[in-house]
């Protein structure tokens, strides 16, 4: 049975801005291959200098005591729920068994200062099959920019998925932001129909490379129309929206609207409308001021009656008690050696976890001007 976290987005991943930034080793196969979001494939006699040619990580054998290592720096950084180790295709030459560390640090480290940095095992050494998807839970709730696959002794592994849930960081958003954008912590919460590709690639960063890049649901036989709802990073007033249909040609919907409420999601009357219902053209990135003062903590988009859209972008600014959900929520996810290193003050981080009815600490609080 698959786990639910599965259909969390894969914080590792190159389309959210994952990177390799070391492995010890890469003899046979490079190590960036791990975070591709596409499907790891394989074609037979495809041989170069060093042997058949692997879509994905593989060292070299090895002839002495040890491990090989790989540092993933997470292109969102999160909470992890889940971690999949896919030997795809390795199968005379996959691991033996496999564990995964995580860390968090400040900035932007090179691969020396991550070697020296705090890691917190997240998926205990274990057993991997060939040639399959190995699935591991993970039982953390804290915020994760970097992880460590080790792999025992040596051999090769297509992809490192890493499922979870982004937590942005509140001191980088500031101003007017993207309320919508996975990095940010825009969620999607249902769909109507998901037939082709994910409604998650609408709030997704950049901008769409193919079609399948975007969201694009089956064509209708009634008199329906589509929908996506959307729980925002945090409450704001949005003030721009943006709906683009790039690449979307002789599939683009033929309008669309929008509309936004609070908490009371089952609640018809609690909607009122952002953007009424209006006519989009394909393969166009379109772009509405909203004359809407009303905060929103949820958004639905309508598109009629079917069809698809690359990038749905709610440009606005989050309210003070946005801004506060935002700080606590980051607070309490902190790894305790990244949260004694921005703080410096034991008493504030063993004040973990802060309630919503609890004061912010000065400290905090100082972050919402």
């Amino acid at each position: 049975m698959t786990p639910a976290w599965t259909t969390l987005p894969d914080l590792a991943s190159r389309r959210l801005g994952g990177g390799v930034p070391w492995a010890n080793d890469e003899f046979f196969a490079e190590r960036e291959n791990l975070i591709k979001p596409e499907p790891p494939v394989f074609q037979t006699y495809t041989f170069g200098h060093k042997g058949q040619v692997y879509d994905g990580w593989e060292t070299r054998r090895r002839r002495e005591p040890g491990v090989d290592q790989a540092i993933v720096r997470l292109g969102v950084a999160g909470v992890v729920r889940g971690v999949i180790v896919d030997t795809a295709f390795f199968k005379g030459n996959y691991p033996v068994e496999a564990s995964v560390e995580a860390c968090a640090v400040e900035g932007y480290p090179a691969p020396s200062e991550l070697a020296e940095g705090e890691w917190h095992t997240i998926v205990s050494r274990g057993k991997l099959a060939g040639d399959a998807e190995n699935v591991f839970d993970v039982d953390s709730d804290r915020r994760w920019t970097h992880v460590r696959l080790t792999i025992y002794p040596d051999g090769g592994v297509a992809r490192l998925r890493v499922h979870g849930e982004p937590i942005a960081d509140p001191r980088l958003l500031i101003g007017s932001v993207d309320l919508a954008a996975l990095e940010n912590g825009g969620e999607i919460l249902d769909a109507s129909n998901v037939f082709y590709s994910k409604p998650t690639n609408l709030i997704s960063p950049g901008f769409a490379a193919v079609m399948g890049d975007g969201w694009e649901t089956a064509r209708r036989r009634d008199d329906g129309n589509d929908w996506v709802l959307l729980r925002l990073a945090a409450e704001g007033v949005v003030s721009i929206a943006e709906l683009d249909t790039r690449h979307f040609k002789g599939n683009a919907p033929g309008w669309a609207s929008l509309s936004g409420c609070g908490d009371r999601v089952d609640d018809p009357s609690a909607w009122f409308p952002l953007l009424p219902k209006i006519r989009l053209q394909p393969d166009t990135r379109h772009r509405f001021l909203l004359d809407v003062s009303r905060p929103v903590k949820h958004v639905r988009l309508d598109v009629f009656p079917d069809g698809g859209m690359a990038r749905l972008r709610l440009t606005g600014a989050p309210t003070d008690t946005g801004r506060s959900f935002l700080l606590r929520k980051w607070f309490n996810a902190l790894p305790a050696d990244q949260a004694m290193i921005i703080f410096d003050n034991k008493a504030v981080v063993d004040a973990r976890p802060l309630d919503a009815d609890q004061p912010l600490p000065h400290v905090l609080s100082g972050l919402l001007r």
